[in-house]
C-alpha cells in the first residue's frame, strides 16, 4: 500500500478542514478541537446574558417603558435570539457549515453591541431623565429605532451562534466507537457548564458594572467578549474538521411530504412496502454512500421501510409523476425521524415559558426587596448566580460520578436516557413554580403588613427568598437543556444535526413568545368586568403575580403528563441507546 493510499484510508469522509481539503483522522477534530467551542461560548453566553438579565431594568429606567411593557419587549427579544437558532442551523447544514456560520453571526452581533454602546454612552441618544412631578416619556422616534435595531441585531448573531456552535463542538467527534460517543456526551454537558461559567461572570462582574458604571460599560465589555470569542474561535481552526454541507434539509421533508400526499391522492402504491433502496433508480449510490456516512450509534436502517408512519411510504414509487418529486427509502426515513422528534420539542415549550420569568417578573420581585448582603447591596439582576453556581457544580458531579454509575448499574452505554434528563427537568418545572407563588405570597403579606404596598421603597424581606424558584428552575435548564442538545444531535438524521440541535433553542424561543401571549390572555380575561387586570400597573405590588404563578405551576403539570405520553411512545433510534 503505497502513501497515497495510506493517506486516503485516514480521511475524515464528509469532513474538510478550514481550507476545504479532505480532513485527516489523528490531525483535525477530537476533544482538543471541541475545547474551542467550549471556551468561545464562555464568551459568548457572557456577551448575550450581561445584557439579557438586566435589560428589563435598562428598558424601565432609562428607555422610560412601564414593567410590564418592559417584560414584553425583553421576551420578544429573547425568543427573537432563539427563534433564529434555526436558520443558524438550517443554513450550517444546507450550505455553509457552521465554522462560516458563526464567524459570520459574531460579526453580525458585534455590529448591534456596538450600536447599544454607542446609544447608552450618548445621552442625546437616549429619552431625556424623569422630572419629579412630570410623567416619563418613553423612547420614541428615531432613538427607539436605534434602540432596536441594535438589540435585533444582536438577536440576530446570537441566533446564528446559537445554531451552529453546539453542533459545531459535536462534529469534532468519531462517533463509530463508544469512546467517541461517550466524550461527545461529556461535550454537551460540559457545554452548559461553560454556558454557565459565562452567565455567572455576565449576572455578578457585567451586571455589577451596569448598577454601578453605567451601561455604556456593560455594553462594551459585552463587546469586547464577543470579538475574542471570535479570535479564539478562529486560532482552533487548524484543528476543526467541518461538515461539508449536503443541502436543504426543509427540501427533503418538503418532498417527501408532497410525494407521499400526490401518490396517496391518485392512488398510487410504493414500489414494495419493504422496497430495498436498490428500487429507486438514485438510491443506490445514495443508499451506499449514506451508509458509509451512518454508524453504527446513530444509523437508520435505510434498506427497507419501517411500518411507522407507514403512509409516508407512499412516497418512495418506482416512477413518480415528476422526476422531482423521487424519493429514497433513505429520505422517507429521515423525515420519519423528524417527526417523531417534533413531540419532544413540544413537551419543553412550557418549562422556557416558566424561565422567561427569570429574566422579568422576578427580577422586578428582587427589585421591591432588600437586596443587602453584609455591606454589599447585590444588583436584582444578578440573582441568576444561584442557578448558575448550582449547575457549574452539578454539572462535573453528574458527568463524573452520577452517568459511570449509572452505566455499570443498567449495564448501558448512556446510563440515563436523554428524555429521562428532559423528564427530570420539567418535573423540576413545576416545583418552581408552586414554589415561586408561595414566594410571592408572603413577599405580599410582607409589603402589606409593613404599609409598604403602595411605595416602591425596599421590603423587609430579603431577596434570597426569591432565590429559590431560581435555584430550581435553573437546575430544570440543566437537565433539559443538556439533554435536548444531545437528544436531537444524536437522534437526528446526519444532514440535519444543526438544524435539529437549534430546536433546543427554538424551544426557548417559542416558551418566551409563549409568556408574552400569556400574560396578554391573562390581562386580558381578568380585566374585564371592571376588574384590574393581574399583570398591569407601575408598581408591582398592585399585581396578582401569586394567582399567574399558580396557573403556570399548573400548566405544567398539564404539560409534564403531555410528556409522559410522548416518552412512553417514543423508540430510540440508535442501538447504543435503544439495547
Amino acid at each position: 500500500m503505497d502513501q497515497e493510499e495510506e493517506q486516503e484510508i485516514s480521511r475524515w469522509e464528509g469532513y474538510v478542514d478550514w481550507r476545504n481539503r479532505a480532513a485527516l483522522k489523528g490531525k483535525h477534530g477530537g476533544m482538543a478541537a471541541a475545547s474551542f467551542a467550549l471556551v468561545v461560548e464562555i464568551m459568548e453566553n457572557l456577551a448575550f446574558l450581561a445584557n439579557a438579565s438586566n435589560l428589563v431594568i435598562y428598558l424601565s429606567e432609562y428607555m422610560h417603558f412601564s414593567p410590564s411593557r418592559s417584560a414584553v419587549h425583553v421576551t420578544n427579544f429573547m425568543g427573537t435570539a432563539f427563534l433564529l437558532a434555526l436558520l443558524g442551523g438550517f443554513l450550517s447544514d444546507a450550505f455553509f457549515a457552521t465554522y462560516r456560520i458563526f464567524l459570520f453571526s459574531a460579526a453580525i452581533e458585534f455590529l448591534g453591541l456596538v450600536i447599544l454602546t454607542v446609544q447608552a454612552r450618548s445621552g442625546s441618544l437616549k429619552p431625556s431623565e424623569c422630572k419629579p412631578g412630570i410623567v416619563c416619556e418613553e423612547v420614541d422616534g428615531s432613538k427607539a429605532a436605534m434602540l432596536f435595531a441594535g438589540l435585533y441585531l444582536v438577536a440576530l448573531g446570537v441566533g446564528g451562534i446559537k445554531g451552529s456552535l453546539p453542533a459545531h463542538g459535536a462534529e469534532q467527534f468519531d462517533e463509530s466507537s463508544p469512546q467517541g460517543r461517550k466524550q461527545r456526551s461529556s461535550f454537551f454537558n460540559y457545554f452548559v457548564f461553560c454556558l454557565s461559567c459565562g452567565g455567572l461572570i455576565a449576572v455578578t462582574f457585567v451586571v455589577w458594572i451596569e448598577d454601578n458604571k453605567g451601561w455604556e460599560w456593560g455594553f462594551g465589555i459585552s463587546t469586547i467578549a464577543i470579538f475574542l470569542s471570535a479570535l479564539i474561535f478562529l486560532s482552533g481552526s487548524p484543528t476543526y474538521r467541518n461538515k461539508i454541507p449536503s443541502g436543504s434539509p426543509l427540501t427533503t421533508i418538503f418532498k417527501v411530504l408532497v410525494a407521499a400526499t400526490i401518490n396517496t391522492c391518485t392512488s398510487r402504491s410504493p414500489s414494495n412496502a419493504v422496497a430495498s433502496l436498490t428500487t429507486s433508480p438514485v438510491s443506490a449510490s445514495e443508499g451506499s454512500k449514506d451508509k458509509s456516512k451512518e454508524t453504527t450509534s446513530t444509523s437508520t436502517s435505510t434498506e427497507t421501510a419501517t411500518k411507522s408512519f407507514s403512509c409516508l411510504n407512499r412516497a418512495v414509487v418506482k416512477m413518480p409523476l415528476h422526476s422531482a418529486l423521487e424519493c429514497t427509502v433513505q429520505q422517507v426515513e429521515e423525515v420519519k425521524i423528524v417527526l417523531k422528534i417534533l413531540p419532544i420539542f413540544g413537551c419543553t415549550i412550557m418549562l422556557n415559558c416558566c424561565l422567561a420569568q427569570l429574566s422579568t417578573f422576578s427580577v422586578q420581585q428582587a427589585a421591591t426587596m432588600d437586596t443587602k448582603l453584609a455591606s454589599l447591596k447585590v444588583p436584582p439582576a444578578s440573582l441568576p448566580i444561584f442557578p448558575v453556581v448550582f449547575i457549574m457544580i452539578l454539572a462535573p458531579i453528574y458527568d463524573h460520578f452520577i452517568i459511570p454509575f449509572a452505566r455499570k448499574t443498567t449495564k448501558t452505554e448512556m446510563g440515563i436516557t436523554h428524555l429521562q434528563r428532559i423528564g427530570f427537568g420539567l418535573l423540576l418545572s413545576i416545583i418552581a413554580m408552586g414554589t415561586a407563588a408561595l414566594v410571592e405570597i408572603k413577599r405580599k403579606r410582607v409589603a402589606t403588613n409593613s404599609g409598604l404596598l403602595e411605595s416602591k421603597e425596599a421590603l423587609p424581606i430579603t431577596f434570597f427568598w426569591v432565590a429559590f424558584q431560581y435555584l430550581f428552575l435553573g437546575s430544570a435548564d440543566l437537565f433539559t437543556l443538556a439533554g435536548l442538545l444531545e437528544f436531537f444531535f444524536t437522534e437526528a438524521p446526519a444532514r440535519m444535526r444543526s438544524l435539529a440541535t437549534s430546536l433546543s433553542w427554538a424551544s426557548l424561543a417559542v416558551g418566551y413568545y409563549l409568556s408574552s401571549v400569556v400574560v396578554s390572555i391573562v390581562n386580558n380575561i381578568t380585566g374585564s368586568n371592571n376588574h384590574s387586570p393581574w399583570l398591569s400597573g407601575s408598581n408591582i405590588n398592585h399585581y396578582h403575580l401569586e394567582r399567574f404563578y399558580w396557573l403556570l405551576c399548573i400548566l405544567s403539570v398539564v404539560n409534564f403528563l403531555h410528556f409522559l405520553f410522548w416518552a412512553n411512545w417514543y423508540k430510540y433510534r440508535s442501538t447504543a441507546t435503544s439495547d
